[in-house]
């Protein structure tokens, strides 16, 4: 029963060192993966690109344009209890949803893609 054990405990490792000692074979030449990952990262790229244009930037300035409406109609109502308006925050916001509207058209040239 030991020999048992052991034949299937040495069995398992060759077969552990087997898998983990396989040669990378990426693009055609033996070990080159570096060439692998760029070409993988030049067609995701454009990928990436896309969706973040038609994805991300629509949904940071859908939430930009509800917090700076949201924000104007409270700088009013304290406008009406107070009698002085606080600008700093709807300025702050209206930025953002400008810097978030124009950034598809330069942020690409900024992160080199």
């Amino acid at each position: 029963m030991k020999r048992k054990k052991w034949r299937v405990m040495a069995a398992f490792f060759m077969l552990l060192i087997l898998f983990s000692g396989l040669t990378v074979q990426a693009s055609g030449n033996v070990g080159n993966v570096a060439t692998a990952i760029e070409n993988t990262w030049q067609t995701a790229a454009e990928q990436i690109k896309t969706v973040v244009n038609n994805v991300v930037f629509p949904a940071i300035d859908l939430i930009l344009a509800v917090l700076f409406f949201v924000k104007i109609g409270t700088t009013y109502m304290d406008y009406r209890k107070h009698g002085q308006i606080e600008w700093a925050p709807p300025v702050i916001l209206f930025v953002c949803l400008i810097f978030t509207l124009t950034a598809p058209l330069y942020v690409w040239d900024i992160v080199g893609i």
